[in-house]
């Protein structure tokens, strides 16, 4: 049993995230995974990711506030608990358009 408590959470950087703080709650940093890790990202107002792919599924979850996900085609605003799959290769933007913050928890493969 691997048991990460959030206020030890492990920070981490992604490239193409403005305004926001992102955490790792399980795998990579925060201890020892087989196939998936997990992540909480706080969204500033305003904040959010550029328009990219990249070659894993990601699956979503709003816990609080709205993130706005965009594939470039059509978007949609997810509230709490509201979720979202990423396929491989298709392309993402999240953004929080609102003036609170909001925080999504993201699961993807190793």
């Amino acid at each position: 049993m691997n048991v990460m408590r959030f206020d030890q959470a492990p920070p981490y950087q992604a490239p193409g995230h403005a305004l926001m703080h992102m955490v790792r709650l399980q795998g990579r940093e925060a201890g020892p995974a087989d196939c998936l890790w997990l992540g909480l990202s706080t969204i500033e107002p305003g904040g959010g990711t550029t328009l990219d792919a990249s070659g894993v599924e990601k699956m979503y979850v709003v816990l609080d506030g709205e993130v706005t996900v965009s594939n470039g085609q059509e978007e949609a605003t997810l509230r709490p608990w509201d979720s979202c799959r990423i396929a491989p290769n298709e392309s993402r933007a999240l953004r929080n358009n609102t003036n609170r913050i909001a925080r999504i928890l993201l699961a993807m493969p190793l």
